[in-house]
Protein backbone atom coordinates (compact mmCIF):
# COMPACT_ATOMS: atom_id res chain seq x y z
CA UNK A 1 0.00 0.00 0.00
CA UNK A 2 1.59 3.59 -1.20
CA UNK A 3 1.81 6.21 1.65
CA UNK A 4 -0.35 8.32 0.07
CA UNK A 5 -3.56 4.91 0.23
CA UNK A 6 -2.57 4.21 3.58
CA UNK A 7 -2.77 7.98 4.69
CA UNK A 8 -6.72 8.54 3.21
CA UNK A 9 -7.45 4.86 4.72
CA UNK A 10 -6.50 6.50 7.91
CA UNK A 11 -8.64 9.65 7.30
CA UNK A 12 -11.35 7.56 6.37
CA UNK A 13 -11.34 5.72 9.75
CA UNK A 14 -11.06 9.17 11.73
CA UNK A 15 -14.34 9.83 9.72
CA UNK A 16 -15.92 6.72 10.46
CA UNK A 17 -15.24 6.95 13.61
CA UNK A 18 -16.67 10.15 13.98
CA UNK A 19 -19.78 9.46 11.96
CA UNK A 20 -20.89 6.40 14.37
CA UNK A 21 -20.33 8.78 17.28
CA UNK A 22 -23.05 11.23 15.25
CA UNK A 23 -25.73 8.38 14.22
CA UNK A 24 -25.62 7.05 17.77
CA UNK A 25 -26.90 10.08 19.04
CA UNK A 26 -29.59 10.87 16.23
CA UNK A 27 -30.54 7.06 17.12
CA UNK A 28 -31.15 8.25 20.36
CA UNK A 29 -33.35 11.50 19.28
CA UNK A 30 -35.16 9.33 16.88
CA UNK A 31 -35.83 6.76 18.99
CA UNK A 32 -37.83 8.88 21.52
CA UNK A 33 -39.94 10.77 18.88
CA UNK A 34 -40.70 7.38 16.90
CA UNK A 35 -42.05 6.10 20.10
CA UNK A 36 -44.60 9.52 20.23
CA UNK A 37 -44.91 10.05 16.68
CA UNK A 38 -45.41 8.00 13.73
CA UNK A 39 -42.35 6.39 12.72
CA UNK A 40 -43.42 7.45 9.10
CA UNK A 41 -43.95 11.01 9.52
CA UNK A 42 -41.06 11.01 11.37
CA UNK A 43 -38.94 9.63 7.67
CA UNK A 44 -41.12 12.80 6.15
CA UNK A 45 -39.88 15.68 8.08
CA UNK A 46 -36.68 14.69 8.75
CA UNK A 47 -35.96 13.38 5.33
CA UNK A 48 -37.39 16.64 4.01
CA UNK A 49 -35.09 19.12 5.72
CA UNK A 50 -32.49 16.90 4.93
CA UNK A 51 -33.16 16.84 1.28
CA UNK A 52 -33.28 20.62 1.51
CA UNK A 53 -30.06 21.21 3.95
CA UNK A 54 -28.18 19.05 1.37
CA UNK A 55 -29.65 20.31 -1.59
CA UNK A 56 -28.24 24.07 -0.65
CA UNK A 57 -24.77 22.34 0.34
CA UNK A 58 -24.88 20.86 -3.16
CA UNK A 59 -25.96 23.93 -5.05
CA UNK A 60 -22.68 25.77 -3.19
CA UNK A 61 -20.24 23.68 -4.57
CA UNK A 62 -21.85 23.78 -7.91
CA UNK A 63 -23.24 20.27 -7.98
CA UNK A 64 -26.55 19.96 -9.74
CA UNK A 65 -29.35 17.70 -7.55
CA UNK A 66 -31.74 17.46 -10.32
CA UNK A 67 -29.67 15.56 -12.80
CA UNK A 68 -29.69 12.63 -15.22
CA UNK A 69 -27.01 11.33 -13.26
CA UNK A 70 -29.23 10.26 -10.27
CA UNK A 71 -31.35 7.86 -12.46
CA UNK A 72 -27.96 5.84 -13.55
CA UNK A 73 -28.15 2.67 -11.90
CA UNK A 74 -25.37 2.74 -9.23
CA UNK A 75 -26.94 5.83 -8.19
CA UNK A 76 -30.77 4.78 -7.89
CA UNK A 77 -29.82 2.02 -6.70
CA UNK A 78 -28.13 3.51 -3.90
CA UNK A 79 -31.16 5.88 -3.38
CA UNK A 80 -33.75 3.21 -3.17
CA UNK A 81 -31.63 1.18 -0.75
CA UNK A 82 -31.17 3.93 1.77
CA UNK A 83 -34.78 4.35 1.57
CA UNK A 84 -35.57 0.87 2.19
CA UNK A 85 -32.89 0.90 4.63
CA UNK A 86 -34.64 3.96 6.85
CA UNK A 87 -38.11 2.36 6.42
CA UNK A 88 -37.02 -0.49 8.33
CA UNK A 89 -34.44 1.53 10.92
CA UNK A 90 -36.95 3.36 12.46
CA UNK A 91 -39.37 0.95 12.73
CA UNK A 92 -36.58 -0.69 14.86
CA UNK A 93 -36.08 2.11 16.70
CA UNK A 94 -39.41 2.30 17.64
CA UNK A 95 -40.53 -1.26 18.71
CA UNK A 96 -36.78 -2.42 19.34
CA UNK A 97 -34.65 -2.01 22.31
CA UNK A 98 -32.00 0.47 21.35
CA UNK A 99 -28.96 -1.52 22.64
CA UNK A 100 -30.73 -4.76 20.51
CA UNK A 101 -30.83 -3.23 17.52
CA UNK A 102 -27.41 -1.31 17.73
CA UNK A 103 -25.94 -4.73 18.59
CA UNK A 104 -27.19 -6.21 15.31
CA UNK A 105 -26.73 -3.32 13.48
CA UNK A 106 -22.89 -4.51 13.85
CA UNK A 107 -22.93 -7.20 11.04
CA UNK A 108 -23.31 -4.68 8.56
CA UNK A 109 -19.48 -4.30 7.93
CA UNK A 110 -19.65 -8.33 7.58
CA UNK A 111 -22.02 -7.95 4.95
CA UNK A 112 -19.99 -5.40 3.27
CA UNK A 113 -16.70 -7.79 3.52
CA UNK A 114 -18.87 -10.43 1.89
CA UNK A 115 -20.32 -8.41 -0.48
CA UNK A 116 -17.76 -6.61 -1.67
CA UNK A 117 -16.11 -9.96 -2.38
CA UNK A 118 -18.69 -11.28 -4.67
CA UNK A 119 -19.57 -8.16 -6.45
CA UNK A 120 -16.36 -5.84 -5.98
CA UNK A 121 -13.84 -8.50 -7.11
CA UNK A 122 -11.81 -7.68 -3.27
CA UNK A 123 -9.99 -10.61 -2.87
CA UNK A 124 -11.04 -12.26 0.86
CA UNK A 125 -9.53 -15.45 2.10
CA UNK A 126 -10.88 -18.41 3.75
CA UNK A 127 -10.01 -16.98 7.02
CA UNK A 128 -12.38 -13.77 6.51
CA UNK A 129 -15.17 -15.83 5.11
CA UNK A 130 -14.77 -18.08 8.22
CA UNK A 131 -15.53 -14.82 10.24
CA UNK A 132 -18.08 -13.83 8.39
CA UNK A 133 -19.69 -16.97 8.78
CA UNK A 134 -18.77 -16.83 12.63
CA UNK A 135 -20.22 -13.15 13.10
CA UNK A 136 -23.32 -14.59 11.46
CA UNK A 137 -23.84 -16.88 14.18
CA UNK A 138 -23.31 -13.77 16.87
CA UNK A 139 -26.36 -12.74 15.23
CA UNK A 140 -28.21 -15.75 16.19
CA UNK A 141 -27.10 -15.42 19.51
CA UNK A 142 -28.54 -11.70 19.50
CA UNK A 143 -31.73 -12.63 18.41
CA UNK A 144 -31.85 -15.63 20.46
CA UNK A 145 -34.89 -17.13 18.06
CA UNK A 146 -34.88 -20.59 20.11
CA UNK A 147 -35.28 -18.36 23.39
CA UNK A 148 -38.84 -17.61 24.80
CA UNK A 149 -38.40 -14.37 24.96
CA UNK A 150 -37.56 -13.97 21.39
CA UNK A 151 -38.24 -10.73 19.93
CA UNK A 152 -39.04 -10.55 16.69
CA UNK A 153 -38.63 -7.12 15.79
CA UNK A 154 -35.04 -7.81 15.59
CA UNK A 155 -35.21 -9.27 12.28
CA UNK A 156 -36.38 -5.53 11.03
CA UNK A 157 -32.61 -4.72 12.40
CA UNK A 158 -31.46 -7.83 10.38
CA UNK A 159 -33.30 -6.78 7.24
CA UNK A 160 -31.82 -2.96 7.68
CA UNK A 161 -27.86 -4.46 7.21
CA UNK A 162 -28.65 -5.80 4.37
CA UNK A 163 -30.13 -2.86 2.67
CA UNK A 164 -27.25 -0.68 4.06
CA UNK A 165 -24.72 -3.42 3.06
CA UNK A 166 -25.84 -2.42 -0.45
CA UNK A 167 -26.00 1.42 0.12
CA UNK A 168 -22.16 0.63 0.84
CA UNK A 169 -21.49 -0.83 -2.33
CA UNK A 170 -23.07 1.47 -4.34
CA UNK A 171 -21.69 4.31 -2.50
CA UNK A 172 -17.99 2.61 -3.12
CA UNK A 173 -19.32 2.16 -7.33
CA UNK A 174 -20.09 5.32 -7.63
CA UNK A 175 -18.69 7.39 -10.22
CA UNK A 176 -15.86 9.83 -9.16
CA UNK A 177 -17.76 13.08 -10.80
CA UNK A 178 -20.82 12.70 -8.48
CA UNK A 179 -20.10 14.82 -5.80
CA UNK A 180 -21.34 13.76 -1.78
CA UNK A 181 -23.77 16.57 -0.86
CA UNK A 182 -25.37 14.85 -4.55
CA UNK A 183 -24.99 11.68 -3.02
CA UNK A 184 -26.70 12.95 0.17
CA UNK A 185 -29.29 14.48 -1.17
CA UNK A 186 -30.77 12.33 -3.47
CA UNK A 187 -31.12 9.77 -0.47
CA UNK A 188 -32.85 12.13 1.88
CA UNK A 189 -35.20 12.72 -1.42
CA UNK A 190 -35.97 9.22 -1.38
CA UNK A 191 -36.21 9.08 2.39
CA UNK A 192 -38.78 11.78 2.42
CA UNK A 193 -41.58 9.91 -0.02
CA UNK A 194 -40.67 6.35 1.77
CA UNK A 195 -41.76 8.17 5.20
CA UNK A 196 -45.21 8.96 3.60
CA UNK A 197 -45.40 5.40 2.39
CA UNK A 198 -45.12 4.01 5.43
CA UNK A 199 -47.73 6.26 7.10
CA UNK A 200 -50.21 4.94 4.42
CA UNK A 201 -49.11 1.25 4.70
CA UNK A 202 -49.62 1.58 8.72
CA UNK A 203 -52.88 4.26 8.69
CA UNK A 204 -51.24 6.82 10.06
CA UNK A 205 -52.60 10.60 10.41
CA UNK A 206 -50.29 13.64 10.44
CA UNK A 207 -49.93 14.10 14.29
CA UNK A 208 -48.69 17.69 15.42
CA UNK A 209 -45.28 17.04 16.76
CA UNK A 210 -44.76 19.43 20.20
CA UNK A 211 -42.10 21.61 21.04
CA UNK A 212 -39.53 19.21 22.55
CA UNK A 213 -40.42 16.59 19.88
CA UNK A 214 -39.69 19.25 17.01
CA UNK A 215 -36.65 20.03 19.10
CA UNK A 216 -35.62 15.92 19.31
CA UNK A 217 -36.15 15.75 15.38
CA UNK A 218 -34.12 18.68 14.80
CA UNK A 219 -30.99 17.55 16.94
CA UNK A 220 -31.23 13.94 15.50
CA UNK A 221 -31.23 15.68 12.15
CA UNK A 222 -27.97 17.87 12.91
CA UNK A 223 -26.19 14.34 13.93
CA UNK A 224 -27.45 12.80 11.24
CA UNK A 225 -26.36 15.28 8.42
CA UNK A 226 -22.57 15.16 9.72
CA UNK A 227 -22.56 11.82 10.40
CA UNK A 228 -24.11 10.86 7.07
CA UNK A 229 -21.73 13.19 5.04
CA UNK A 230 -18.79 12.05 7.13
CA UNK A 231 -19.96 8.30 6.03
CA UNK A 232 -20.33 8.73 3.23
CA UNK A 233 -16.95 10.85 2.43
CA UNK A 234 -15.72 7.49 4.29
CA UNK A 235 -16.61 5.00 2.22
CA UNK A 236 -15.82 6.73 -1.06
CA UNK A 237 -12.12 7.94 0.21
CA UNK A 238 -10.68 4.37 1.92
CA UNK A 239 -10.92 1.22 0.65
CA UNK A 240 -13.94 -1.19 2.14
CA UNK A 241 -12.28 -3.72 3.94
CA UNK A 242 -10.41 -1.18 5.96
CA UNK A 243 -12.74 1.25 6.60
CA UNK A 244 -16.08 -0.67 7.49
CA UNK A 245 -15.02 -2.28 10.57
CA UNK A 246 -14.65 1.15 12.43
CA UNK A 247 -18.04 1.15 12.23
CA UNK A 248 -18.70 -1.15 15.37
CA UNK A 249 -17.74 1.91 17.29
CA UNK A 250 -21.51 2.56 16.76
CA UNK A 251 -22.24 -0.07 19.23
CA UNK A 252 -20.02 1.27 22.03
CA UNK A 253 -21.58 4.96 22.07
CA UNK A 254 -25.01 2.89 21.29
CA UNK A 255 -24.67 0.79 24.74
CA UNK A 256 -23.72 4.02 26.73
CA UNK A 257 -26.60 6.07 25.33
CA UNK A 258 -29.28 3.14 25.60
CA UNK A 259 -28.04 3.13 29.55
CA UNK A 260 -27.37 5.65 30.61
CA UNK A 261 -30.01 8.13 29.11
CA UNK A 262 -33.04 5.26 28.26
CA UNK A 263 -32.56 2.95 31.60
CA UNK A 264 -32.19 -0.25 29.31
CA UNK A 265 -30.23 -3.28 30.37
CA UNK A 266 -29.36 -5.27 27.75
CA UNK A 267 -29.97 -9.03 27.84
CA UNK A 268 -26.51 -11.60 28.05
CA UNK A 269 -27.36 -12.53 24.60
CA UNK A 270 -27.54 -9.34 23.26
CA UNK A 271 -23.61 -8.38 25.17
CA UNK A 272 -22.58 -12.47 23.96
CA UNK A 273 -23.69 -11.80 20.10
CA UNK A 274 -22.70 -8.51 19.92
CA UNK A 275 -18.84 -9.32 20.75
CA UNK A 276 -18.90 -12.09 18.51
CA UNK A 277 -20.09 -10.05 16.10
CA UNK A 278 -17.82 -7.71 17.03
CA UNK A 279 -14.44 -10.12 17.23
CA UNK A 280 -15.16 -11.19 14.07
CA UNK A 281 -15.54 -8.13 11.93
CA UNK A 282 -11.68 -6.68 13.95
CA UNK A 283 -10.46 -10.35 12.59
CA UNK A 284 -11.50 -9.66 9.42
CA UNK A 285 -10.75 -6.20 9.43
CA UNK A 286 -7.17 -7.59 10.40
CA UNK A 287 -6.46 -9.88 8.19
CA UNK A 288 -7.59 -7.25 5.42
CA UNK A 289 -4.70 -5.37 6.60
CA UNK A 290 -2.30 -8.59 6.88
CA UNK A 291 -3.09 -9.37 2.90
CA UNK A 292 -2.65 -5.90 1.88
CA UNK A 293 0.64 -5.60 3.60
CA UNK A 294 2.29 -9.38 1.86
CA UNK A 295 2.51 -8.14 -1.82
CA UNK A 296 5.05 -5.10 -0.84
CA UNK A 297 6.71 -7.30 1.94
CA UNK A 298 7.21 -9.79 -0.60
CA UNK A 299 8.65 -7.03 -2.99
CA UNK A 300 10.68 -5.77 -0.29
CA UNK A 301 12.62 -9.55 0.19
CA UNK A 302 13.37 -9.11 -3.24
CA UNK A 303 15.45 -6.42 -3.09
CA UNK A 304 18.98 -7.04 -3.03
Amino acid sequence: MTTTAASENNRAAAMMTGSMAFFAVEDLFLKQVAEALPPGEVLLLTGFVGAVVFWLLAARKGQKVLSAEALQPIPLTRTLAEAISAVLYILALAFAPLSMTSALLQASPLVVVAGAALFLGEKVGWRRWSSVVVGFIGVLVILSPWDASFDATGILTVLCVLALALRDLSTRMMPAEIGTFQVASWAYMGIAPSGLLLMLVMGDSFVWPSLIQWGGMGLALFAGLFGYYAVVAAMRMGEVSVVAPFRYTRLIFAILLAMIVLGERPSLSTYIGGGIVVASGLYAFARGRVRQKMPQESAETRLP
